[in-house]
């Protein structure tokens, strides 16, 4: 009966990683989708995701306010969360892995842009600025950034 408690905080914890990964999903899709919707359809969809993650924002807030045991695991979405609708991290999967706290993932990503970047396959506004928010995630998730990472700290 003691473990209880720990099995629901885990589902509880599992759904809702599972429910903010479909909405980062969500926006990762209309990022992908962007160039076949009109603006206004692109507005519209994106608005009502953002919508849908300040209304997730807001359970959150209520769940971490009864339950302490879920304040740590769940500071983590919440600050994504914060980041999608402020607009910090602009690029989905940037967002998603902070939230899912993987600099490891975070500096493959890195090493993938840098690569097309080389290839041709990235074009260099687009590397510069999912560059700079893949190292400000990296940097709030209490990584260490290098000047061989491309800036200086």
């Amino acid at each position: 009966m003691a473990s209880r408690g720990k099995t629901e905080t885990s589902k509880l914890k599992q759904n809702l990683e599972e429910q903010l990964d479909r909405l980062m999903q969500q926006l990762q899709d209309l990022e992908e989708c962007r160039e076949e919707l009109d603006a206004d359809e692109y507005e519209e969809t994106k608005k009502e995701t953002l919508e849908q993650l300040s209304e997730f924002n807001d359970s959150l807030k209520k769940i971490m306010s009864g339950n302490m045991t879920l304040v740590d695991e769940l500071s983590g979405m919440q600050l994504a969360i914060q980041a999608a609708i402020s607009q910090a991290f602009k690029t989905p999967e940037v967002i998603r892995l902070f939230a899912k706290k993987q600099p490891g993932q975070l500096r493959t990503r890195l090493a993938e842009m840098d690569r097309d970047l080389m290839v041709g396959k990235l074009g260099r506004d687009l590397y510069t600025r999912q560059k700079v928010e893949i190292l400000t995630a990296l940097r709030k998730l209490g990584e260490k950034v290098l000047a061989l990472d491309g800036i200086r700290c």
